[in-house]
């Protein structure tokens, strides 16, 4: 199995909405990916708490069956609409990926 772990820092301000509401809308478009593809068996994401130090606004983590199913999803058009969206809105990302 493949776990896919993705975190992100937003801009203060982006789009005309500020970090808080950028986080609740990527948060929303992240979990309509959830089963757009087959061998993904789970998709959480989490925001970080506000009274908690935190250095990322928010995390994605997916679990596939197999490599190839974590490659359908990454070339899903709504995976690749979601990488368009999050662009502007964000400062910085990170991202690791590994086998369990």
């Amino acid at each position: 199995m493949i776990r896919h772990i993705v975190m992100w820092k937003l801009k203060e301000n982006a789009v005309g909405a500020s970090r808080s509401e950028n986080v609740q809308k990527l948060k929303e478009r992240l979990e309509e990916c959830r089963d757009i593809v087959p061998g993904m068996l789970k998709l959480e994401v989490g925001v970080a708490a506000t009274d908690l130090e935190s250095t990322y606004d928010l995390v994605l983590v997916c679990d596939f069956v197999d490599r190839a199913a974590m490659s359908a999803y990454l070339s899903h058009p709504a995976h690749e609409a979601l990488k368009s969206f999050t662009a502007p809105l964000r400062e910085s990302r990170q991202c690791v990926d590994y086998e369990f």
